[in-house]
């Protein structure tokens, strides 16, 4: 059993920065594929960005593409979101979820974090 915990989430404003953090445990880690979801308050949940097992490809939703960035270290068991000029349409609570599958397809995530909410005021 994998457990995932979030962190790096907060209030900032229109511009900023944020990095988010998964530390897994209970499992070994380059195993997985890492997704990083996201849900707004009344939406669906949706799909943010993917890394594969060793790092090698990492893949976007259109609508954070050139502003974020999925990395992960196998090492310390670790994935990251860099969030960069973070606009007010990025307020949720991001996930963190781990797979077997390298997809943008939230079912095919075994593992989910607890979500960390970030919000950004204009």
């Amino acid at each position: 059993q994998v457990q995932l915990v979030e962190s790096g989430g907060g209030l900032v404003q229109a511009g900023d920065s944020l990095r988010l953090s998964c530390v897994a445990s209970g499992g070994t880690f380059s195993n997985f594929a890492m997704g990083w979801f996201r849900q707004a308050p009344g939406k669906e949940r949706e799909f943010v960005a993917r890394i594969s097992w060793g790092g090698g490809a990492v893949f976007y939703a259109d609508s954070v593409k050139g502003r974020f960035a999925a990395s992960r270290d196998n090492a310390k068991n670790t994935a990251y979101l860099q969030m960069n000029s973070l606009k007010p349409e990025d307020t949720a609570i991001y996930y963190c979820a781990a797979g077997r599958r390298y997809t943008s397809n939230y079912s095919d995530y075994s593992y989910w974090g607890q979500g960390t909410q970030v919000t950004v005021s204009s």
